[in-house]
């Protein structure tokens, strides 16, 4: 029984830290924060509007688009291929930001 409130608790403990180094953008403010993120190829961002107005996630070149974001919205989106992709908010176009997906080491 030891053993298995050992194991529990040390999951437990470990699962905050797993959830924290996921790639994330919050929409607070009218703005994106971080403006850019840097991941690794085959990471899923989630982007979140923590902001009392709509927004959107919407890439310049036209690759992806989270449609309309209501207060505490979650929008996941999976980089495949390296490259940088910008992306701004189509209800405020003035709200820009920038993933940079870097190639995934062998």
């Amino acid at each position: 029984m030891r053993l298995l409130t050992t194991g529990l608790l040390a999951i437990a403990l470990a699962a905050p830290a797993a959830a924290s180094s996921a790639p994330s953008v919050t929409i607070k403010d009218d703005a994106f924060s971080p403006v850019t993120l840097t991941i690794v190829s085959g990471q899923t961002v989630t982007f979140v509007n923590r902001d009392d107005d709509a927004h959107t996630v919407t890439a310049t070149n036209g690759s992806f688009d989270s449609r309309g974001l209501d207060t505490n919205a979650v929008w996941r989106h999976r980089f495949g291929v390296p490259g940088t992709y910008a992306y701004f908010c189509q209800l405020h176009p003035f709200m820009k930001g920038t993933i940079v997906v870097k190639a995934a080491k062998p």
